[in-house]
Order: structure tokens, then sequence, then C-alpha cells
């Protein structure tokens, strides 16, 4: 059933004709009407009509106008403020589809900092030479889990699989390593044995409580309390504490591989880490599961898991 004429009139109403907010907001971002005309490749008379167009039709004055300038009401400086920002996201959606095509798209997503610098971005190179055209958008990490919004995708999460609502495939990261200062950087030495950990100061992550106890169960280690020693929230923070002195780590192996091979870290125990339940997971809602770009991006990292599972 179709509105009534009325409520078409007010819907046209409140839906300016694109070239007149253009206009508006380009004379307000350059202060004046000939610079604005020189922007939009329009004669100042043109500007000038389509802003007086725009009040008309709003039925609200925008300017105050004295002879020599022009200033916003209160009213137009809010208007101003709402419209480039819906104008600006079109222009970026707009952009997004041009950009766009059989082998490209947009995604975004989030990813934990320590994974991303360490294990992501370092492979990145490789994501860019099988689809150039697939462009990745970061979100800040802090929205990681909330894909009601419409500017997340996917996220790389730490856990163990199970997220209400949401597929996930395992990446990497249940091999932890047991790490510990290189020689001579701390007071002292590096353990020789599973059974003189516990003399040591055990640093922790605030995301994996138990992660000293079940390494204690996995080495049939008596005397370890889990929950005696510095806690970090991540393991970026964790790895340098190690690397400075400040006593041994239990860190996902695929973070770790640059400060072993440097011997900037040690593993002073062989066979010294254990299986973890837990790791990272790339994980996205059932209803953008078959979204080009995602699907795409997830066929990538699934083939990187594979390479990274132990032969």
């Amino acid at each position: 059933m179709n509105p009534p004429p009325s409520t078409l009139a007010i819907m046209r109403r409140l839906q300016p004709p694109l070239h007149l907010l253009r206009a508006f907001c380009t004379v307000v971002r350059f202060g004046a009407v000939s610079r604005a005309a020189e922007a939009l490749h329009l004669t100042q008379s043109a500007v000038s009509k389509q802003v007086q167009e725009l009040e008309r039709w709003v039925g609200v004055p925008l300017f105050e106008r004295s002879r020599r300038r022009l200033t916003l009401t209160p009213a137009g400086e809010r208007y101003e403020q709402a419209v480039s920002a819906l104008l600006a996201r079109l222009e970026a959606a707009t952009l997004e589809l041009i950009a766009s095509g059989e082998d490209g798209g947009a995604l975004h997503l989030s990813v934990l900092p320590t994974l991303a610098a360490r294990w992501l971005i370092p492979r990145l190179p490789q994501l860019r030479a099988r689809h150039p055209q697939l462009t990745l958008h970061f979100v800040p990490y802090v929205q990681g889990y909330d894909f009601r919004s419409p500017e997340l995708d996917c996220s790389i999460l730490f856990g163990d699989g199970h997220w209400p609502g949401a597929r996930a495939h395992y990446l990497t990261g249940r091999d932890v390593a047991l790490i510990a200062p290189r020689a001579g950087m701390a007071a002292q030495a590096p353990p020789a044995s599973a059974d003189e950990v516990a003399s040591h100061t055990l640093l922790r992550h605030v995301s994996v409580p138990g992660a000293w106890q079940h390494w204690a169960q996995a080495h049939s280690v008596a005397g370890i309390d889990p929950l005696v020693g510095p806690q970090f929230d991540q393991f970026e923070t964790i790895i340098r504490a190690v690397s400075v002195g400040m006593g041994l780590a239990l860190v996902p192996r695929c973070l770790v591989h640059d400060e072993l091979r440097a011997g900037v870290v040690t593993e002073p125990l062989p066979g010294g880490g254990y299986t973890s339940d837990q790791g990272y997971w790339l994980c996205y809602p059932q209803a953008r599961a078959q979204l080009a770009s995602l699907v795409r991006f997830r066929d990538w990292l699934l083939s990187l898991a594979a390479e990274d599972l132990p032969s």
C-alpha cells in the first residue's frame, strides 16, 4: 500500500537534494561563497542560490549574513556537523563499492594487537599478492565482538572457540612455549628442570589465569602457585618483561618466534611448554558467512593455519 500524499510530502521535505547539501557544506568548509564556487566548479551566484534554496527547503535560517561575511547560526552549525558526517560516509561507501570487484571488496575486522603485529601483518603481503583488490579496514579491538555494528565483519579472538552466535575457525596459539631471559640478563640462572620453575618469578596474563596451573599439571610439577607473580594484559608486554629479566612466562609460540631466533629470550627446557585448550580464532556472525571479502580472507587465513600445524 502506498503512503498517503501527505506522508510522501513530509518524506520529501526531510530529504533535501544532495547538491544543495553539498553546496552548504562546501561554503562552511571554505568560509566563503567565492572559494566554495571554485571548488564546486560553479558560479558564485549558483552556489548562493543553492544555499538559499536549502534554507527555504528546511524553513530554518542556516547563515547570518552581513556585508562581508557569512556566519553559521547555531541551528546551521549543528546541521552542518550532521550533514558533513553523512556525506563523508556516503563518499566512503561509494568508494568502497567502486573499489570492489570480483576479487575485491572491503573487510572490516578487529584483531588482538599482539597477534596483529607479530603474526598477521607480516603475512599480509601474501594476501595482497593473492587478492590485490581486497582491502582490510582494522576496527579498534575494543569493538572486537560487537557484530551488531555495520563497521565490523569479523574478529580474531582469543579463547576456546565458543562465542554465542558466532562461527569460529581455529587459527593458531595452542602451542605454548615456556620462555626465560637469555643468560646473564637475570640474577637467577634459567631453570635446568621443570621442578626448578617454581623458584622463579612467574609472569601471568590476565586472560589466561590458569596457564601456570595447566603447565604444572602437564609436567607433573608441585609447588606452583598460579596466582602469584606480576600480571600483564598483553603478551607483547610479557615477552618484553621476560627479555629484560623479570621472570619466566608462558606465551603462544606463534608470538615469540622472532625473539627465540634472535636469542632475546630462550626456551630453557626442551619440550618445556604445553598444549593449551585456548588459542586464536577467526569469528564472524552467520549472517556474514557468505560475504565475498570474508570468504576470501577466511580461506587465506585457514591456509596459513594449516601451514602452522606441527608436521
